[in-house]
């Protein structure tokens, strides 16, 4: 799994500071760590979005102006309903001999599946996995390679194939699976609708009632109207 290096600032734990930070262009964070106080810190707004907004899992070396250093991940994260960017953050401090519970993403490989080709419709249902282990176990990505599946095959939890590491999500549950396509298929008509439908295409057109009258003759009934006048 790849380190990056995060250089922090301690800030003062106030909602005011947190908001100076954002408008400096920092994000505000807070790094915790069992046995330890948490830190209030802050950092540049883009070095978080690099770890928030990517594909694979980081151990961070979080490093403080006095020299000071932690090794953490990024466990969670606050954005803004509106703007979608983060707005606070949170680290968790990483203990060489102790597990801690991640969520890994979870990345699709081996290009377009064959039932894609073949019409079907690919569906991918859970993006991070949750695991537990040691740090020096945690993956940076479970790829998982979709190339060879067909309309109707799924990859499930239970497929996956991790050393070292507890899986804590449903093992039953699909993480991708190739959907066949939508068909709508007319319903069958019933033996009544069927019967009825060939009766009426049988029985012939009615035109009109009565002999028509010749052009420049008056209908039957002007005539009898006239005749008694």
């Amino acid at each position: 799994m790849s380190e990056i290096v995060v250089n922090a600032e301690v800030r003062k734990f106030t909602k005011k500071h947190a908001k100076y930070a954002r408008g400096e262009g920092n994000t505000p964070g807070v790094y915790y760590a069992r046995g330890e106080e948490n830190i209030v810190l802050q950092v540049p707004a883009g070095v978080i979005n690099s770890l928030v907004f990517t594909s694979e899992t980081h151990v961070i070396d979080l490093r403080f102006p006095d020299g000071n250093a932690r090794k953490a991940i990024l466990k969670d994260v606050q954005f803004d309903p509106i703007s979608d960017r983060p707005v606070h953050f949170d680290l968790q401090g990483l203990k060489e001999n102790e597990k801690l519970s991640i969520e890994v993403p979870i990345v699709l490989t081996g290009g377009i599946p064959k039932g894609v080709r073949d019409g079907g419709m690919l569906q991918h249902f859970i993006h991070k996995l949750k695991i537990s282990c040691l740090p020096k176990d945690i993956p940076s990505k479970i790829e998982v390679n979709v190339g060879a599946m067909d309309i109707n095959d799924f990859v499930h939890v239970s497929d996956l194939d991790l050393p070292n590491v507890t899986i804590t999500e449903s093992l039953g549950s699909a993480i991708v699976g190739v959907m066949p396509p939508n068909v709508t298929k007319e319903a069958e008509p019933t033996a009544e609708e069927a019967a009825a439908t060939a009766a009426a295409a049988a029985e012939p057109e009615v035109v009109g009632k009565g002999k028509k009258a010749e052009e420049g003759e008056a209908a039957p009934e002007e005539k009898e109207k006239k005749g008694k006048s």
